[in-house]
């Protein structure tokens, strides 16, 4: 089994796609992972413009890249979440409007939309992505927190995510939500709640990324074998935690790369992350789709580190065994 290896490109949107296409070549990927922002790929255009997908399709086929997969974590972020001046920065403008907050969650929720029509138009299956949470503020639970708020948050879900569903289904595309701090699911246990908001809909499942639950100290592992049916994606990043008497696992209001935080991300292999028992999960479940590298680590040079986990990843990755070692004693 070699799955494809592949670069996400939400850390690079600052370098025009023509040349992230060339350098992710060059890097060593099999393919590319396209974020829905900077000029990588334009959800508008690839819905007004005729010839925007083919055209993309035919500048990574120049470069012998597959493209599996396309995300739109930014959009999804103002689904759920409590709009505010932070969204602006992370919103195209005409999502973003007038800034009323529920105008754009609207707006997200149609961009988001919009973004499955793409995908089925580009010719992918799997649209990556946040959904934000309206709860998340509520995480810890002083003052004291009733259920019905928390209840509330995931009822929210369901009520702006099913009709997103529902254009997904037509579409024949599936979103996969990275498990992640913000979001409505950070955890195994929110995971399984948000599937069961959404009646275990085949339309939601999981782009799966170890990094965040390490730190959370979540293993992994736990986490495959609880979702088998529901990776629809996976994400390579490592992040290694770092408390040392000093440090909190929430960080301190810390920004990444900052040597006080409790934990941080790694480059894949320079971490804690235990990816030899990542990779056997997921040929438990039989799970052949793309390693997408989400390259984040504040202390090592990019294109560096993302040449250096290309070849890392390859390495890392291997087929299950097709027989029992002592099958040939068998009679």
């Amino acid at each position: 089994m070699a799955r494809p290896v592949t670069l996400f490109t939400g850390q690079w949107a600052d370098m025009p796609i023509q040349e992230l296409a060339r350098k992710t070549k060059e890097f060593g990927y099999d393919g590319i992972e396209l974020a829905c922002w900077g000029d990588h790929f334009e959800v508008d255009k690839a819905l007004s413009d005729d010839t925007y997908c083919a055209r993309k399709r035919e500048l990574l086929e120049s470069h012998d890249l597959q493209c599996h997969a396309i995300s739109a974590h930014l959009v999804g972020q103002a689904v759920l979440d409590r709009v505010d001046e932070r969204h602006k920065a992370i919103l195209p403008e005409y999502v973003w409007g007038d800034g009323d907050p529920d105008g754009v969650s609207q707006r997200a929720a149609e961009e988001l939309m919009n973004t499955a029509r793409a995908a089925q138009k580009f010719g992918v299956s799997v649209v990556n992505g946040f959904t934000g949470s309206s709860i998340w503020h509520l995480n810890y639970t002083f003052p004291p927190t009733p259920p019905s708020m928390i209840d509330a948050g995931f009822a929210l879900l369901a009520e702006r995510f099913n009709p997103i569903l529902d254009v997904f289904a037509e579409c024949g595309v599936r979103f996969a939500l990275e498990v992640h701090p913000t979001e409505i699911a950070f955890d195994l246990y929110t995971a399984q709640r948000a599937l069961e908001a959404l009646d275990h809909r085949e339309e939601f499942g999981f782009n799966f990324d170890p990094s965040h639950l390490h730190w959370q100290m979540v293993d992994p592992v736990e986490f495959i074998r609880a979702f088998p049916d529901r990776i629809y994606h996976v994400h390579v990043k490592d992040a290694i935690t770092t408390l040392n008497g000093k440090t909190g696992i929430l960080a301190s209001h810390l920004n990444f790369g900052d040597p006080r935080r409790g934990w941080d991300f790694r480059s894949p292999g320079r971490g804690g992350v235990n990816f030899e028992e990542i990779t056997r999960a997921l040929n438990d479940i039989g799970y052949n789709g793309p390693l997408s590298v989400e390259w984040e680590d504040s202390g090592m040079e990019r294109e560096f580190g993302a040449k250096e986990a290309a070849h890392w990843v390859k390495k890392m990755d291997f087929a299950p065994s097709t027989q029992a070692f002592d099958a040939a004693f068998e009679e």
